[in-house]
């Protein structure tokens, strides 16, 4: 594989100087050594560095395998270093396809993303470099391949663990423009400001691998009147003056050609739509010959370990395979606290009105080659729109991960159907009143079937898909209804009629003591 280096820079010098470039692989082995004397222009002093360094061998820059070289340049004025710069990059090439999706390095890849907010809970908003780590390292783990940056520009650093660790990134740029969306937000700059923070934003962040996809908006007001047409042409030729290399698209809600102005531009080379899963076929005809992606799925809502309406009444019985919205409408602002302590569900039963349950969204987009993928509302809780609840509830319910960076249980399904890693995992907890009926769910992969026992004794066995045999199973997870008793409860996964896994829950007893593990090994102080 042949691959080449396109670099460009701009000096400052009213003499000549010489330019040393240098790339190392992994290993720290030169691979490419150049140099170039430059003349500045007239008397102005701007020496411009224009150079495309070919390279041999080149290890390609993939999700699974993120290799990076490392540049070098120096500069220097009669034998007098000046200056030196040093950057890591990396070296992919991919295109969308309107009827097959995404292709990465020329294999088809599902894009398997997660919105992710700049904050971390209880530290703040502030760039931390150990927090990051861990943030995404519990989404690598998960099969998350694809961070969208919701909505903002996001920290330097962040982009560095992407490169490094191996994430796609939709780099985004506003989430309004001259229209407002709440009485102090961006659209107050955005006449002023706007150009200079695209471009401030393309320039810093065209040298990362990771980056393949510019968004210039999320949810824009301008999608519903003419303006829409005007301002995406100007926003993606702002992009395009300063990186050809890249797809420009926008995360957006109307899916009727006629009425999405944004669209109507012609401008995008990506068209992004956020829910309406049930529209996702017509996408195909409303928008002929476009790529598509799903910019923002989901919006369920989960706490972790929240268990209460695992108990079944009747009521409960009746509708456990149906999603719950809340709030109901757009007229309803806030859902009532049912549970009395502003918590809701950790089943994949409760959504927002507007959005829908994990299977339902991943079901829609999975089945679907011409959806390019997903990027699910949210990876990780974040603080602030808390929705279903007002005031005192602070933060979101919608992550698959909690503010602590504690997996929900949705989490296991999400590792069950974006890895290759063996995955059983059983809920809910097993502390309840005697003979309380108990709605039990299991995740799994690379099993033919899951058994359940209750004590040592079985209570059937599942396999997905079997829904008119055990109403409640799907193509994601089986369930049983069982009476609750002290002891233990453990499944067990069969793949060929032998035992590959198994996974119990226990009643707990009388606590003994606490224990704390850290995981240090990537900490650092900044």
């Amino acid at each position: 594989m042949h691959g080449q280096i396109v670099m460009q820079a701009d000096l400052r010098s009213l003499k000549p100087v010489e330019v040393t470039t240098e790339i190392f692989d992994d290993a720290h082995r030169l691979v490419v050594h150049e140099k170039k004397s430059l003349q500045p222009v007239q008397t102005e002093g701007v020496l411009t560095l224009s150079s495309i360094v070919p390279l041999e061998n080149v290890r390609l820059w993939s999700p699974d395998y993120p290799n990076l070289y490392t540049l070098e340049v120096s500069v220097t004025q009669d034998g007098l270093l000046l200056d030196q710069y040093q950057q890591k990059l990396g070296i992919r090439y991919f295109h969308f396809d309107a009827r097959n999706g995404f292709y990465l390095n020329g294999q088809r890849t599902e894009i398997k993303g997660v919105c992710l907010h700049s904050d971390f809970g209880v530290l703040g908003t502030a760039y931390q470099y150990s927090a990051m780590v861990r943030q995404l390292k519990l989404l690598k783990q998960m099969g998350c391949n694809a961070i969208r940056t919701a909505h903002n520009p996001p920290a330097p650093g962040m982009l560095d663990l992407c490169d490094s660790m191996g994430f796609l990134v939709m780099d985004e740029a506003f989430d309004m423009w001259q229209k407002k969306k709440t009485k102090y937000d961006y659209s107050k700059d955005f006449a002023l400001w706007h150009k200079r923070d695209l471009e401030d934003q393309i320039k810093r962040d065209r040298r990362h691998p990771s980056v393949f996809l510019w968004s210039i908006g999320n949810e824009i007001r301008e999608q519903f009147d003419t303006s829409g047409i005007r301002l995406t042409n100007e926003l993606v030729a702002i992009v395009k003056a300063l990186d050809s290399t890249r797809p420009v698209t926008a995360a957006m809600t109307e899916t009727h050609a006629a009425k999405n102005n944004i669209a109507k531009a012609g401008a995008l080379d990506i068209l992004g739509f956020n829910y309406k899963i049930d529209q996702y076929d017509s996408l195909a005809l409303n928008f002929p010959g476009k790529a598509l992606i799903a910019s923002e799925t989901v919006s369920a809502l989960q706490t972790r370990g929240m268990y209460k309406d695992g108990v079944i009444n009747e009521t409960v019985a009746k509708m456990k395979d149906s999603i719950i919205y809340m709030p109901y409408g757009p007229k309803q602002k806030f859902a009532p606290n049912i549970n009395g302590d502003w918590t809701l569900s950790a089943y994949d039963k409760i959504a927002a009105y507007w959005g829908t349950n994990h299977e339902n969204a991943w079901r829609a987009v999975k089945s679907r080659p011409f959806i390019a993928g997903t990027f699910v509302w949210t990876g990780i809780d974040y603080l602030g729109e808390p929705v279903p609840f007002p005031y005192p509830a602070r933060s979101s319910y919608y992550g698959i991960i909690d503010q602590a960076g504690l997996p929900k249980d949705i989490y296991y399904f999400y590792q069950s159907e974006w890895t290759d890693k063996p995955v059983l995992h059983l809920l809910p907890h097993w502390n309840w009143q005697q003979g309380q009926l108990i709605d039990v769910w299991c995740y799994y992969n690379q099993a033919d079937q899951v058994e359940l026992f209750l004590n040592g004794r079985s209570l059937g066995t599942r396999k997905k898909g079997d829904g008119n045999k055990h109403p409640g199973d799907n193509e994601f997870h089986v369930n049983w209804q069982v009476p609750f008793e002290k002891g233990t409860l453990k499944v067990v996964a069969y793949k060929n009629g032998k035992e590959v896994r198994r996974e119990l829950v226990k009643t707990a007893g009388i606590p003994s003591n606490i224990q704390v593990i850290v995981d240090s090994s990537t900490f650092r102080g900044y």
